[in-house]
């Protein structure tokens, strides 16, 4: 359900709600408030600013990926399941650490390693 923000049409005369703005969560089938919940004073609604969280990789994090990734187009796989495991193992990444038993597997490494490293480094 979205949240939607109202302020005071007239802020000079508003309640202490409706005067800075306000905050209602309402389905997108209903219609826009036209008064206050408090003082029943008119409101319109308002454009919010756009606030959300962005989860940026670190440089390192970048370059080891880039590796990985250039170990993997060359055919490198040890290269890249050794260069991805020991940054899982830092940064406890589990995507990466998936990704470097895919690559051990595409090595040659025996299957019954893979479970073995896999199980040891889950705790």
């Amino acid at each position: 359900m979205p949240i939607y923000e109202y302020q005071a049409v007239d802020p000079k005369d508003a309640c202490h709600h409706c005067r800075h703005g306000f905050e209602i969560f309402q389905p997108v089938s209903d219609t826009p408030l036209l008064s206050c919940t408090f003082c029943n004073k008119r409101v319109k609604k308002i454009i919010s600013w756009c606030h959300s969280a962005v989860m940026e990789k670190s440089k390192e994090q970048a370059r080891v990926e880039n590796s990985v990734k250039e170990y993997e187009n060359s055919g490198r796989w040890s290269h890249a399941a050794e260069l991805a495991d020991k940054h899982s193992e830092k940064t406890k990444d589990k995507g990466l650490k998936i990704r470097a038993l895919e690559n051990y597997k595409k090595a040659g490494y025996d299957p019954g390693f893979l479970s073995k490293h896999a199980k040891l480094n889950d705790d």
